[in-house]
């Protein structure tokens, strides 16, 4: 400080003030306690020191003087470098999290904006005032209802083509439970976070989801069959939800699903940006990518706690199937040579311990996620095949007026050959 110049703040203007009405008699010590709410003792205290310096010991010892802990400018400087070259695609806070975990240079979010903002770098994205929408609490335990869907996007950059991100999570924490990028969304990619979800957590009593073909019968046709029954029949997906009991919920605007809405946008925003810094420009290695490091991250940075420990999530029930039944399923005839035809596809089935030949029967043929075949009679499988492309299923109509007997109307088909 300039010993020359004294600059007085307001607080050490109004004390000189009144102790200098102390010193002239005007006013008694313990009045000017009052007066400025200080203690009788500190009052004297600052009396004695001003009758020692005058008016400069009013002023705090500190001012003046650097912080001991003020950044160096070569550390400022570094930082603006990193901001503007490595990690440009960083929001502020996703930003201060990998400074630590990369470069080990520990500040804090204001300090980190206030360099940022210093140096010309503006916000990633500019503060838009919220709209109003009614809030849909959490449901108190994990496990009560998941919400999936799809985000197409440009996930490697905008030079390269865009693909899908499909993704669940739960509720009630948050927790990211799955994510998995597919070209396009698509009930494979559905019936993957499934698998994964009921293979690690368990099986969710209900989940939430929009209104997507792969989720939802959205054409206008009733089979013969559902009009008697009185219901549709599911989608692929739909019909591995009602084998494992989960209750499917539909919401019908995206403001609904705002919390699943609300996870896209901060994948979009940080995954966009981890996998630009990792060089990352394809599915495969994004994949490998989301489930050995960015997952877990995820749900250290963004998990909140349930409103009651215990999980909802149901164990798998001993001897179930899971990948039967998150699988893609068809109906066949087993021809007079014993083998199943799927568009293109031959399956031959052996003869059985009890039954030495299949002709005429009608079988359940189950392609499973890694593309593999399983045949099925009456619940006994029968038959396998190796893997081929996982294509998904056509729903179509039987050629001809009348279906045969004992056959649907409308069926399931596999195009093997399909482009």
């Amino acid at each position: 400080m300039d010993k020359k110049r004294l600059s007085l703040g307001e607080k050490e203007v109004r004390r000189l003030q009144m102790l200098t009405l102390v010193l002239e008699g005007r006013v008694s010590l313990k009045a000017a306690a009052e007066k400025l709410g200080l203690s009788y003792r500190q009052t004297k205290r600052l009396m004695r020191r001003l009758k020692k310096k005058g008016a400069r010991a009013l002023v705090h010892g500190n001012r003046g003087r650097e912080p001991a802990n003020r950044m160096s400018q070569e550390r400022r400087r570094e930082i603006v470098a990193l901001a503007r070259e490595k990690y440009a695609l960083f929001n502020d806070s996703h930003l201060k999290e990998m400074l630590w975990e990369e470069e080990r240079i520990d500040l804090g979010r204001e300090t980190l904006r206030r360099i940022l903002r210093a140096s010309g770098l503006p916000p990633k994205k500019a503060r838009k005032p919220r709209r109003h929408h009614r809030r849909r609490p959490r449901k108190r335990q994990e496990g009560l209802m998941m919400l999936w869907d799809g985000s197409p996007h440009h996930w490697f950059g905008e030079s390269e083509p865009p693909c899908c991100l499909m993704a669940t999570m739960d509720d009630a924490s948050g927790r990211l439970l799955a994510a998995r990028f597919f070209p396009q969304e698509c009930s494979a990619g559905y019936l993957w976070l499934l698998d994964r979800v009921v293979r690690r957590y368990g099986i969710p009593r209900s989940v939430y989801q929009d209104r997507h073909g792969a989720l939802h019968r959205n054409d206008p046709y009733w089979s013969l069959e559902e009009q008697m029954r009185g219901r549709r029949d599911p989608t692929q997906v739909g019909a591995a939800l009602e084998a494992l009991g989960i209750e499917p919920i539909r919401a019908l605007t995206p403001q609904a699903k705002g919390r699943v809405e609300r996870l896209f946008g901060i994948l979009q925003d940080r995954l966009v940006a981890e996998l630009a810094l990792h060089g990352i420009r394809e599915i495969v290695s994004a994949n490998l990518f989301l489930r050995d490091s960015y997952i877990e991250r995820h749900n250290r940075r963004f998990i909140v706690e349930p409103a009651e420990a215990q999980s909802a999530f149901a164990p798998v029930p001993q001897g179930l199937d899971v990948r039967r039944i998150v699988s893609f399923h068809y109906e066949a005839t087993v021809g007079n040579d014993n083998a199943v035809r799927l568009g293109g596809l031959i399956i031959d089935v052996p003869p059985g311990p009890t039954r030495r030949s299949y002709a005429k029967a009608r079988v359940e043929v189950r392609q499973l996620l890694d593309g593999s075949w399983r045949v099925y009679y009456h619940g006994q499988l029968i038959a396998r095949h190796a893997r081929t492309p996982l294509r998904e299923p056509r729903r179509v109509r039987r050629p001809g007026k009348t279906p045969l007997k004992g056959a649907r109307e409308w069926l399931w088909i596999y195009l093997a050959s399909k482009s």
